[in-house]
């Protein structure tokens, strides 16, 4: 199996529940639309099964959900079929986001950020410029360098995130937060980074 987002996913997402998927939307994902700071229309990239976008539609806002899994975005689909809710969902490559055609104010990014290797980065942060308006926000939720060693994906140090985005994201605020998942018990430790596109 190769690294980062290339990575088939569709084993796991086939075989049930993979750990990630909580089968509600992250809490800190959730917060961040309480508190205003999900705007405009919304790209949830790396949506999984979609529940991070589902319950940002049932707000009223305009969402699309991508992921490079087939039987995550069908599952996805069904449960916005099943809620009633207008979520288009697509399969794509977060590395090639032009090929959407889409313009968005708001992306967020929960547990994909984790998964890609050090020479993808770049290019991801780059892909997210052609669909995110200048002055649009990037929310990334990541596993962090402070969750100890174990089940999960690769952790990710503060400075990691800066680097990646610097020149193309202005960095609003970063601090501690938890990603939950169903092997960690209170969640783990992550970063929760805010980032304005330049």
């Amino acid at each position: 199996m190769a690294d980062g987002p290339r990575r088939d996913f569709e084993s796991a997402y086939l075989a049930g529940s993979p750990p990630w998927d909580i089968g509600r939307p992250q809490p800190e994902i959730v917060k961040l639309a309480d508190e205003g700071e999900v705007k405009g229309t919304v790209l949830d990239v790396g949506c999984g099964t979609g529940e991070n976008a589902l319950h940002l539609a049932s707000l009223g806002k305009r969402v699309v959900g991508v992921d490079g899994s087939r039987a995550a975005i069908a599952r996805a689909r069904e449960k916005a079929a099943e809620r009633g809710l207008p979520v288009a969902f697509h399969v794509a490559d977060a590395l090639q986001l032009r090929r959407l055609h889409l313009r968005v104010e708001t992306v967020v990014d929960c547990g994909l950020f984790h998964v890609f290797s050090d020479e993808e980065r770049r290019p991801y942060a780059e892909s997210l410029t052609e669909v995110l308006s200048p002055g649009g926000t990037l929310h990334v939720l990541c596993f962090s360098d402070e969750e100890p060693p174990g089940p999960g994906p690769r952790r990710v140090a503060e400075y990691d995130l800066r680097a990646t985005f610097r020149s193309l994201f202005a960095m609003v605020r970063i601090r501690p937060a938890r990603f939950e998942s169903l092997v960690h018990p209170g969640g783990a430790k992550a970063w929760l980074a805010t980032l304005v596109r330049i």
